[in-house]
Formats: C-alpha cells, sequence, structure tokens
C-alpha cells in the first residue's frame, strides 16, 4: 500500500507541474521597456476591460489610438486621426 500510495503522489504532483501556467516567463517577457527614439513618442493604455496595460511607440505627430472595446491599440494619421 506504501507503494501505491507513493506513486499516486507522484502523479499528482507531475500532473500538478504540468498543469501550472509559466508565470515567470510570461513576466519576464513583458518587462522589456519599450522607449522611442529620435521623433517618436511612447503611448501608454491601461485597457478597461481586462487590465492589461499596453505599451508601443508612434511619431511624435501621430496620435496615440485605443479601442477598448476590442482591446486594440495603434498610431492614428495625422489626417484622419483614430479613424
Amino acid at each position: 500500500m506504501t507503494r501505491a500510495c507513493l506513486l499516486l503522489g507522484l502523479t499528482i504532483s507531475a500532473a500538478a507541474l504540468a498543469l501550472a501556467p509559466a508565470t515567470p516567463l510570461a513576466q519576464q517577457a513583458k518587462k522589456s521597456t519599450v522607449k522611442a527614439g529620435k521623433g517618436e513618442k511612447v503611448c501608454r493604455v491601461k485597457l478597461q476591460y481586462t487590465g492589461e496595460v499596453r505599451t508601443w511607440v508612434c511619431r511624435k505627430e501621430e496620435p496615440c489610438c485605443v479601442w477598448h472595446e476590442i482591446n486594440y491599440v495603434k498610431c492614428g494619421s495625422t489626417i484622419t486621426g483614430c479613424l
């Protein structure tokens, strides 16, 4: 019976490790810093529905465009704005 319990415990532990999310890797990927070059600006927004912070780079004359409903961000146009 001890071997059966040991085997069951090892199986459960292996399953828990396999199903555990890889948050340390995901957090390392998100920590990369976005920097603007000459003539650029950094756009940053916290999305309303997910709470995710998005950061991207646009030219200084372009508006930072955000559509919270579809979780979408982009650089706008100097002529049409965010259309």
